[in-house]
């Protein structure tokens, strides 16, 4: 499977199926799941925290497959809990690039970290 032949529906019905047959559904309530988002997030984390910006560009090709199974964990969970509270992943997305758009004009954060509450005209 690759990005470009998949759906992100193709990807939620291998997870559903994968979590319906072991029965793991009885464990996922929108709590469970989002904590388990977070955890799986924070040890993706775990594996750049000694290292400089510079640095971490080196360590996702040092550790690659650690770092691609930590995301697809994120991403599993991700898949879950919008099937549990039935939200829309892309639906979702793309109404938050809009509001993205709208709080960060181009013209205003164009190569700018600033939060969209101290971007000044």
């Amino acid at each position: 499977m690759q990005d470009a032949q998949t759906t992100i529906k193709q990807l939620k019905d291998i997870i559903i199926k994968l979590a319906q047959e072991r029965d793991w559904g009885q464990f996922h309530s929108p709590k469970n799941l989002a904590m388990n988002i977070a955890v799986e997030a924070s040890e993706l984390m775990e594996l750049f925290i000694w290292c400089t910006t510079q640095e971490s560009d080196d360590e996702v090709e040092k550790n690659r497959k650690e770092i691609e199974q930590e995301l697809s964990d994120i991403f599993i969970g991700i898949c879950l809990f919008a099937n549990r509270t039935n939200i829309d992943i892309a639906f979702a997305v793309q109404n938050k690039i809009k509001i993205i758009e709208e709080r960060y004009p181009i013209h205003l954060a164009k190569g700018k970290s600033t939060k969209y509450t101290k971007l000044k005209e």
